[in-house]
């Protein structure tokens, strides 16, 4: 596996390009905001509404998203996956230059077949490992948020070196950028936040609130043991590994740990992960996800709410407002980004 860092960029690579980044929600106000502090010459494009009004605040170049492919050497897509080839087929493929490069942030419509560019177009990703929030907040720190670099099609012959500059703009390469290829970025990405990251994790948290509660104890102490200690258990692990967080707990937690977490997660636990894993790479889940945006997302609307309307959402929205430092240095402000 090939890591690269600010030595091995060339910023000026991606700086002498006219850069259109497509959306502005978490990713894209993140890469536009880090790449135009960078010095890149970048413009944002988005159709006039709330997102227009944000980039412009923001102190960013707003175009409509046609026109700011007209003048783009890189186009950057950054609209949510199932907002993707439309735009492409409407705004981007009639207006992207030959030998352009297509760039997007995670390899779902070039993996899946939703965007086929034509053999003429340079096609790369960039994926930081991290929400765009995130990617924001550690480039104001100096920082970066580790990246995925992957090149599709290559006909200029320096596609690599453009995305590696791109992935160094963003702060990237501050922390290391890996390189990979879409297949692989694409349905290990889908895994992990379906069966571990936001799937699993928030099963596992609601679950585990139900247990208690249903038991007879107070929701106030379920929140806090099955959801506001998740971020001091993670934090250890993200800072060292599990064998950190280990270190730190005490030996009564420990030996509940490695004698009771295989009880929850059992055999039969990830045989459901290799099912799920199964669905992601025959291409199943993308046509559920696609089908279930043509017909307007009823599911998807459906069991949002059902999370929304969760018991433990209400005890936490109030228990948070006895914390006011919770408020302090948050990485989402809705009103900004």
């Amino acid at each position: 596996m090939n890591i690269f860092y600010e030595k091995d960029a060339d910023r000026q690579n991606i700086l002498k390009k006219k850069i259109a980044v497509v959306g502005f929600g978490s990713q894209g106000h993140a890469h536009a905001l880090n790449l135009h502090e960078s010095g890149a010459n970048v413009v944002v494009g988005v159709r006039q509404g709330a997102s227009w009004r944000k980039a412009e605040s923001a102190g960013l170049k707003v175009m409509l998203t046609a026109d700011a492919v007209k003048e783009a050497d890189v186009v950057m897509i950054l609209a949510p996956d199932e907002s993707q080839a439309a735009i492409y087929e409407k705004d981007i493929a009639p207006n992207l230059k030959d030998g352009a490069y297509l760039a997007f942030g995670h390899g779902f419509n070039i993996h899946f077949g939703q965007i086929q560019p034509t053999d003429k177009t340079n096609v790369f990703m960039v994926a930081p490992k991290g929400p765009g929030h995130l990617v924001r907040s550690e480039y104001t720190k100096g920082s970066g948020v580790p990246c995925l670099l992957a090149v599709h099609q290559d006909p200029s012959g320096d596609t690599t070196k453009v995305g590696m500059a791109y992935a160094s703009a963003i702060g990237g390469a501050r922390a290391g950028v890996i390189q990979t290829n879409f297949r692989e970025e694409t349905e290990t990405d889908l895994f992990g936040e379906q069966a571990v990251l936001c799937g699993g994790l928030t099963s596992l948290i609601q679950a585990g609130y139900e247990t208690l509660v249903e038991a007879g104890y107070s929701p106030e102490m379920a929140y806090f043991e099955c959801l506001h200690e998740v971020k001091l258990i993670v934090d250890l692990i993200y800072q060292g590994g599990i064998a950190n967080m280990r270190y730190s707990i005490s030996t009564t937690a420990k030996y509940g740990d490695v004698t009771r977490g295989p009880r929850v997660i059992t055999s039969e636990t990830k045989k459901t992960m290799k099912r799920i894993l199964t669905e992601i790479q025959s291409g199943r889940f993308a046509r559920e996800w696609v089908l279930e945006n043509q017909a307007n997302r009823p599911v998807y609307n459906a069991l949002l709410k059902n999370g929304a309307d969760h018991p433990i959402e209400e005890v936490g929205h109030r228990l948070r407002g006895m914390m006011p430092w919770l408020q302090k240095d948050q990485l989402v402000d809705q009103n900004k980004n």
